[in-house]
């Protein structure tokens, strides 16, 4: 793949600089502008990373660029990225896609109509974990997926985010902003869902920060904290998904398979790597699975918790390789609007306490193996 195609941001907050860090890893993707509502954030970003600061409408006119990244808050995501499009560049937005399903059809009808992309994070779980445990599921290592466990409970954000308002309004909570890593990798896992239940709740209706500059400001709750759902797939399985900001501590495993052969066990799919285990029968430890040496698995960032794999902007470049070769992506807006049909279902289930059926579907991503992933880095 010898083309490369340029990449403009907007929206130049905290995930920003995470794309401008680890993008040029990989090839056929160059960044070279940025926008934000504040010029200043944009100037900012522009100056630490070497591209260009422009308005949104300079951006959206720029010749040089053929995607947009969306890294604006969740409720401007719809407005933004049909902007992209309606200016005919192709649109990769930071999740959740939109807010509702009737925004999502609409972008894709545009997307569709104008011959463009249109592409949504999260792209871990391209990493090598849990392509690891996709092997191991399509080799038939635990049988047939059954059912399975997944937990993602902390205590918000409130006590790190310099603004963490946005997180606890409609938009946000844990189901929309961590949702999507889980459901995205389930899908990856699974294939596609049928239907949902879920019972919701919110512990305090207000939540004080604690972090600095606003430290002791206390904000409204206005979304679900804590949900637990119960997700039935279109092959059968049935999987129970608890995710809460109302939980200090627990001991529960991020993701956990059932499979008729075996079980295996996952890191968080927030992250790219991290040890895959499973459970044979017949066999008394539960161990790491090994066979493989994946690229977006190796660390290669360090954190206080130690070395972490972070290939982020992964499925950015899977896209502008997908463009170029005109093949499907594997962050496409299908699955990333089935993945919104499925958390908003959760969310209206917990409304009105009833089974929810899903109006979307769309199929598993191609695995990405070893050298399809080398293929997609810089030498």
């Amino acid at each position: 793949m010898g083309k490369t195609l340029g990449v403009g941001i907007i929206g130049c907050g905290n995930i920003s600089t995470t794309y401008l860090k680890l993008a040029p890893l990989f090839k056929g993707i160059e960044m070279r502008a940025c926008a934000d509502a504040n010029p200043a954030a944009a100037e900012l970003r522009a100056g630490e990373y070497g591209i260009v600061a422009q308005s949104v409408d300079q951006l959206l006119a720029n010749d040089d660029i053929d995607i947009v990244v969306n890294l604006t808050i969740p409720d401007a995501h719809f407005m933004v990225t049909k902007r992209i499009l309606s200016s005919g560049k192709h649109a990769y937005s930071e999740k959740p896609l939109v807010l509702s399903l009737g925004e999502g059809l609409e972008l894709k009808k545009l997307a569709d109509e104008r011959g463009l992309k249109v592409g949504c994070a999260p792209d871990t779980f391209l990493g090598g974990a849990h392509q690891l445990a996709r092997r191991a599921i399509d080799e038939g290592k635990v049988g047939r997926i059954t059912s399975g466990t997944c937990h993602v409970m902390s205590h918000g954000m409130e006590h790190w985010h310099p603004n963490p308002d946005f997180f606890f309004k409609p938009g946000g909570g844990p189901i929309l902003d961590l949702g999507p890593y889980y459901i995205a990798n389930l899908i990856n896992l699974i294939g596609p869902v049928k239907r949902v239940a879920a019972l919701t709740s919110m512990a305090t209706p207000t939540r004080t920060i604690t972090s600095e500059l606003r430290k002791g400001e206390v904000i409204p709750v206005e979304t679900p904290t804590t949900i637990q759902a119960l997700l039935e797939f279109v092959n059968g399985a049935t999987i129970t998904l608890s995710a809460s900001w109302d939980v200090w501590a627990h001991r529960h495993d991020n993701m956990e398979l059932y499979g008729t052969e075996g079980s295996l066990f996952l890191p968080d799919p927030n992250f790219f790597g991290g040890d895959v285990l499973i459970g044979l029968p017949g066999k008394k430890k539960i161990k790491p699975l090994k066979g493989w040496k994946h690229p977006f698995g190796v660390p290669n960032q360090k954190h206080p918790q130690g070395a972490m794999a972070n290939y982020r902007t992964a499925g950015l470049a899977d896209m502008a390789a997908a463009i170029i070769e005109g093949r499907d992506m594997r962050c496409s807006i299908e699955r990333a609007l089935h993945g919104v049909d499925v958390m908003l279902s959760i969310l209206r289930s917990g409304e009105e306490k009833r089974f929810v059926d899903i109006e979307t579907s769309c199929t598993r991503p191609e695995a990405l193996d070893i050298g399809e992933a080398k293929a997609l880095l810089r030498k």
